[in-house]
């Protein structure tokens, strides 16, 4: 587990569960499996993000168990259309590859409470281990054909406000779908107010034309030697691993370059409108106005440059930076609207440390657009394929690969599950702390919150060079 640089055993006042109940959808559907995409399959372990809502007047009349209630009745008729969530994993005994077997199963609410106040958590921005005693964790014994894919747990505080932890199976929706489902459950609960349609489109849970092997879907690309698209994410974290392989052999086990999930340190970072602005300026200056940038791709190629830095990455080290990009728009012909499951593929710029270093901002900025505008129907095909009868779930970090996820897209703090927009969202921590995720601020829509997870020795080299030139 990722290490916090905080220890909070003892700090806080316990949180005691009061209730733990099964919720099924109110309309129950035919069981049926829906076969997953090999995108779908890359993690199945759940994801979780913990809202709070600070106290409020609004609240004064407010019983815990009539939220629990407005949520249990929300969920139930949220889950007859987003049916997957109620489901289980099913793993294929032909293939031995997971899919979803909607069964009506279930999802798990969970209500607690706790003594402890909101703001004596401090800057909810930053990762707190005690944001890991408000979820619900179902006890995992290695089956996943018994773990719930949708689990949440509502946290009354001694203050009056509340907190709502909840993880989904990032094989069941993606961030977008995500987003769309807790928007249309906290619609359905209408705690302190009316009932509302959020639902542009009505989800669409069959994975289509993303579908590989004995499943109608994807066309089959041509046979090797041709000159068939390649996916150049898979090609570069092939030759990463080959190298990581490579100085294993001449270092020693012991000098294996991988930083390991067990010390990373999870640090949020705020980057103002104003500091990005700045950036924009120090790195463009009189010619911004000509060059086209957005403010993900500027702030993840600081990132790129200020980490590797920060890891030491030998010169002629190759270093990769990867991001996810949605293809619903991508395909031919485009994914239906509404799609719920996973539809990112990640984009890849390859370099030396020394070319990384030594390139301004602006160079490496092109290449980022270059391989975002490389993600087409055959890269998408090429790179679902690529999965295909490979290992499933994540690799462990490498120094030399730095991720990136944009939130930025998904504003969750709008996500009105009580009165008002929530104070915060954090994310906790994931299977792959490494991940830069790029989220929204609450109080500043120009600005990006970036979640990262950092050895500990290298957190100030980090912090100097991503702050540098920030002001």
């Amino acid at each position: 587990m990722a290490s916090t640089g905080k220890q909070v055993d003892g700090n806080y006042p316990t949180v005691r569960v009061t209730k733990n109940v099964t919720v099924h959808p109110k309309s129950l559907h035919p069981p049926k499996i829906i076969h997953l995409s090999n995108l779908d399959r890359q993690c199945p372990m759940l994801m979780y993000v913990v809202f709070f809502y600070k106290a409020s007047y609004a609240y004064r009349n407010l019983s815990l168990d009539s939220v629990f209630n407005s949520l249990k009745s929300g969920l139930e008729e949220t889950l007859s259309i987003w049916y997957p969530a109620a489901g289980r994993m099913s793993l294929n005994q032909g293939d031995c590859k997971l899919n979803l077997w909607c069964n009506n199963g279930g999802a798990v609410l969970v209500e607690a409470i706790t003594s402890a106040q909101i703001v004596e958590l401090g800057d909810l921005s930053q990762y707190n281990e005690f944001f890991e005693r408000l979820t619900y964790k179902p006890a995992f014994q290695g089956n996943l054909s018994e773990m719930p894919l949708l689990v949440a747990q509502v946290t009354r505080f001694g203050c009056g406000g509340y907190s709502i932890g909840i993880g989904t199976s990032h094989s069941l929706f993606d961030g977008p779908a995500t987003y769309d489902f807790l928007r249309a459950w906290a619609s359905n609960s209408a705690i302190l107010k009316e009932k509302r349609s959020t639902q542009l489109y009505k989800p669409v849970h069959e994975r289509g034309s993303l579908l590989v092997g004995n499943h109608q879907g994807l066309t089959e690309l041509p046979e090797r030697g041709s000159s068939a698209t390649r996916a150049a994410a898979i090609d570069h974290l092939y030759q990463l691993i080959k190298q990581a392989m490579a100085a294993q052999n001449f270092d020693g086990s012991r000098n294996l370059p991988n930083i390991g999930n067990s010390n990373l340190v999870l640090r949020t970072f705020h980057l103002s409108g104003a500091m990005i602005e700045s950036l924009k300026s120090k790195v463009f200056g009189d010619r911004r106005g000509s060059f086209s940038c957005s403010s993900f791709e500027l702030v993840a190629t600081h990132l790129w440059k200020a980490r590797t830095k920060a890891l030491g990455a030998r010169k002629g080290a190759m270093v990769c930076l990867q991001f996810a990009v949605d293809v619903r728009n991508k395909m031919v012909p485009q994914l239906p609207k509404g799609f719920s499951g996973n539809a990112f593929v990640l984009a890849s710029v390859a370099l030396t440390a020394e070319e990384l270093k030594n390139e301004s901002h602006e160079a490496t900025v092109e290449k980022l657009k270059a391989a975002k505008n490389s993600i087409s129907n055959e890269y998408v095909i090429a790179y679902n394929q690529a999965l295909d009868g490979g290992a499933q779930g994540s690799l462990p970090p490498i120094n030399e690969l730095t991720l990136v996820s944009d939130w930025t897209r998904m504003p969750l703090h709008t996500i009105d599950f009580l009165h008002g927009y929530a104070a915060y969202v954090s994310p906790l921590l994931s299977p792959m702390p490494q991940v830069a995720y790029f989220m929204q601020n609450p109080n500043d829509l120009r600005a990006i919150d970036v979640r990262i997870g950092l050895p500990p020795q290298s957190l100030n080299a980090f912090s100097h060079y991503f702050l540098t030139n920030l002001h």
